[in-house]
């Protein structure tokens, strides 16, 4: 993917970044599985793929879309990553590149999508077990279980990042195996003439792409956690490959064996019918396995996504964009504010339904991409030499030309969008861009207090003129 160097992490500024413990560090396997749970969690919610376009397309889908999107992100999350190797990730990008008002407004929007997503794994938790336990379909039982779940979650959240990582290894484990098995099951059952069944006038391009996207991105989610990662030049690069060699292959194949071995009939391939496929396939056992992995694996991607999130607003603590309360670590060294804040931005927005969570995270998404891909060209124009232990092998005109397809595919969702999710997601831009002056204010009122951590280097260091040609 690139080639390495032995530098420490240095600032655009050159301002050396002192040593930390590595108590409670992250290795590669947990990382893995945190990357991977952050971006997938295994192929449920792929089913509307071959709903809205057919098996050809959804297979082509889950083929050529990481090499437009997946990889290019990914590449761009190695380097920018391990060029700041600190909490806050994507928002220390920005700020470094076009000044801490557009950091905030990346942490912002990026925050809350990512908040948005997370509201998705409780609900989708529950849809599963309501065969079983049928009520939990609606009414207060359903709002009970929303909110225990959520405390649950939370709370594991809390007790450290390495538990995180090594339940999400455990839980990855779990979710992939049954696809394994429904695979070998299925392969006196295969007809490779129903892979290539499609029908190009009846396609809903909207809900196809949509799908698409939000099963193949957030791969620089994990970079908010570039504190907390054992060796992170060296790590975050390897985790970031052996995580999207297994997402794409945790896609691609069950898509294969069910479209493969079973007629299609693609108003049946909706949310949950791999769980019908397994039935097919295998039997009741296996039915009931993929219904608990699919439990299993909402469960590893709600905590893995908040602590992302969770994180975020403690690196933006340390930079001084937020007040010095979300800073603050437990005993455990997780943030206990922002795992509050993020679980409170949970609760609220579990009223919202599937399609309307998945367009709007993808929109707001879609902003904060688009300031990295600024971040990441402008720093590379204007601070060639500064050091990056992991470098992706093109030049300026090269990093330019990576950013272009991703950057058509965000105008096309963004072109597809409602008008309800436009209207909402212009709201939630506009409250950043009025929070971060308000916040500002109230910082030189005293209101609240903010600091910097003297930890973390000088992101526009005054010696940098001197290390620029």
């Amino acid at each position: 993917m690139g080639g390495y160097s032995g530098d420490e992490y240095v600032s655009v500024g050159e301002v050396p970044l002192p040593k930390v413990d590595n108590l409670r560090k992250v290795s590669v396997l947990p990382l893995v599985f945190l990357i991977f749970y952050e971006v997938s969690g295994g192929p449920f919610g792929v089913e509307d793929t071959v709903g809205a376009a057919g098996p050809l397309l959804a297979l082509l889908g889950f083929l050529v879309f990481p090499f437009i999107w997946s990889v290019p992100e990914a590449l761009i999350t190695a380097e920018m990553g391990t060029m700041f190797p600190e909490n806050g990730g994507y928002v220390v990008w920005v700020s470094a590149a076009l000044g801490p008002y557009w950091g905030f407004q990346q942490g912002w929007v990026k925050w809350l999508s990512g908040v948005i997503d997370n509201a998705l794994y409780p609900v989708l938790f529950l849809d599963y077990l309501k065969s079983a336990i049928p009520a939990l379909g609606g009414g207060l039982p359903r709002i009970l279980a929303v909110l225990a779940l959520t405390v649950v979650l939370t709370y594991m959240n809390y007790r450290g990042l390495t538990i995180v990582g090594w339940l999400a290894v455990l839980l990855g484990i779990f979710s992939i195996l049954p696809f394994v098995v429904m695979g070998l099951v299925s392969i006196p059952k295969l007809e490779p003439s129903r892979w290539f069944e499609v029908n190009l006038h009846d396609v809903d391009w909207n809900l196809y792409l949509n799908t698409l996207f939000w099963n193949l991105n957030y791969w620089d989610s994990i970079s908010t956690l570039a504190g907390e990662v054992d060796n992170p030049k060296r790590t975050l690069p390897k985790a970031l490959l052996y995580a999207l060699i297994l997402v794409v292959l945790g896609y691609f194949f069950p898509l294969l064996v069910g479209t493969g071995a079973v007629p299609v009939d693609r108003e049946l391939w909706t949310d949950g019918y791999f769980s019908d496929l397994a039935k097919i396939l295998g039997g009741v056992w296996l039915r009931w396995w993929i219904q608990g992995a699919s439990a299993m694996s909402n469960m590893g991607m709600f905590v893995a996504e908040m602590s992302s999130d969770s994180f975020q607003l403690l690196g933006m603590a340390e930079r001084g964009m937020l007040p010095e309360f979300f800073g603050k670590r437990s005993r455990y060294g997780t943030p206990l504010t922002g795992i509050l804040f993020s679980a409170s931005g949970v609760l609220l927005l579990s009223w919202l339904s599937f399609q309307e969570i998945v367009a709007a995270e993808n929109f707001l998404y879609c902003f904060g991409m688009i300031l990295e891909f600024i971040a990441f060209v402008w720093l590379r124009i204007k601070h060639p030499t500064t050091s990056r232990p992991y470098k992706i092998p093109v030049g300026t005109v090269g990093a330019i030309l990576m950013c272009i397809p991703p950057t058509i595919l965000i105008c096309i969702v963004l072109a597809l969008s409602t008008l309800k999710v436009f209207l909402l997601s212009m709201i939630a831009v506009v409250i950043g861009l009025v929070m971060q002056p308000c916040l500002k204010y109230v910082e030189r009122k005293r209101w609240i207090k903010f600091s910097i951590s003297s930890d973390l280097p000088d992101l526009h260091g005054n010696n940098q003129a001197s290390n620029d040609p």
